[in-house]
């Protein structure tokens, strides 16, 4: 399990020197109609024929890697820092307490 605090202070290319970033979990947009490799898969789709390209099957991976998306709280400028693969990810969860009781 992977807790990531939502800031962080770390270098920030525009303003040169550390700053203050805001973190979230970056998710893929929306896909594209008008994209070239969209409109090119549809045409060769088109009429007779049945399926044109190979349609993958053999999936191994059972996670995904998770990239951070920080956002530099003075510049607004905005960069991606990719994590190592996780099951489960956890944006400014509770931190661990060493030596603490557990309870219930």
């Amino acid at each position: 399990m992977v807790n990531v605090p939502k800031q962080r202070k770390t270098f920030c290319k525009s303003c040169k020197k550390h700053q203050l970033f805001k973190v979230t979990q970056y998710k893929q947009g929306k896909a594209s109609l008008h994209a070239q490799g969209k409109r090119r898969y549809d045409r060769k789709q088109e009429g007779y024929g049945g399926q044109t390209k190979p349609v993958f099957r053999k999936k191994a991976k059972t996670t995904k890697k998770v990239v951070l998306r920080m956002e530099c709280t003075t510049c607004r400028k905005k960069k991606q820092v990719s994590l190592k693969r996780t099951k489960h990810f956890e944006l400014g969860g509770d931190k661990k307490r060493k030596g603490q009781m557990i309870t219930f």
